[in-house]
């Protein structure tokens, strides 16, 4: 087998090995519905009445719709990196390391099994909008560029607090980074209001922000006549570099868990 497919095929048991847990125990997927269903049938109702905001002709629980499943996204995935301090206090992390799986491979595996976990969430946000009648492009292939933005965004973020977890290395202290990062993250992007309502300086901040731009995919695939502020394939080419970067660098500091 040639080295990519061997990188494939070891990254696809990582994943494997990581579903196993979520078909076992997926009730923290469904629980993660109950904040999605109270931004948008809370949230944007009210805000749905509010004028001035400059969202074009799309109606505002329209707008914000793609920003709530990208939160959704952000907060599943960013609290992801808990579950590889659990595992290196079971030792199951050494066992890892010394196995003959690159530690490029471990860390893709479990960013691909974010990503499936991402297209629950997918799932969830789809069904509110329907529910709600919201209108959203169903076209195949806006549907498939949405899948497939969720599962770049989601293996992003949970490569992202892979990150974290092998810097902080226990599990009070990741609680505590991933309760403050989660809101500025959040905010400082295009979520819930468009970047032209922002003051200068945190425009800069959410030019940053790898959200805003998932944020922005998102909205140009699902809202038709959605204002975006920047191109489906800049913001596709953002997300991917910014994921590959922290590919490498979780994969570098994968080994100091058990330092």
């Amino acid at each position: 087998m040639s080295v990519p497919g061997e990188f494939v095929a070891k990254s696809l048991a990582i994943a494997q090995m990581e579903l196993k847990k979520l078909f076992r125990d997926p009730t923290e997927l469904f629980s993660r519905a109950v904040q999605p269903v109270l931004w948008l049938a809370v949230f944007g109702q009210v805000f749905s009445r509010v004028r001035g905001i400059p969202i074009g002709s799309v109606g505002y629980l329209a707008f914000m719709t793609p920003g709530i499943l990208a939160q959704s996204v952000l907060f599943a995935a960013i609290f992801y990196g808990i579950a590889v301090i659990w595992e290196r206090d079971l030792g199951v992390i050494h066992k890892l390391l010394v196995s003959p799986c690159p530690r490029s491979a471990l860390v893709f595996g479990k960013a691909v099994s974010a990503g499936v976990r991402g297209l629950v969430q997918a799932a969830i946000i789809y069904l509110l909008a329907l529910v709600m009648h919201i209108p959203l492009r169903t076209d195949p292939l806006a549907v498939l560029g949405v899948l497939s933005a969720v599962v770049l965004g989601s293996a992003l973020f949970a490569t992202f607090s892979l990150i974290i977890a092998c810097i902080v290395k226990t599990r009070e202290r990741f609680m505590g980074i991933g309760q403050v990062l989660t809101m500025p993250l959040f905010f400082a992007s295009n979520a819930i209001y468009p970047l032209a309502l922002m003051p200068p300086w945190l425009r800069v901040v959410a030019g940053f922000n790898p959200l805003t731009y998932l944020v922005d995919a998102l909205r140009a695939l699902m809202i038709a006549g959605a204002p975006a502020s920047h191109s489906l394939v800049a913001n596709f080419l953002v997300l991917t570099v910014v994921f590959v970067l922290f590919v490498i660098v979780a994969a570098r500091l994968y080994p100091t868990l058990v330092e």
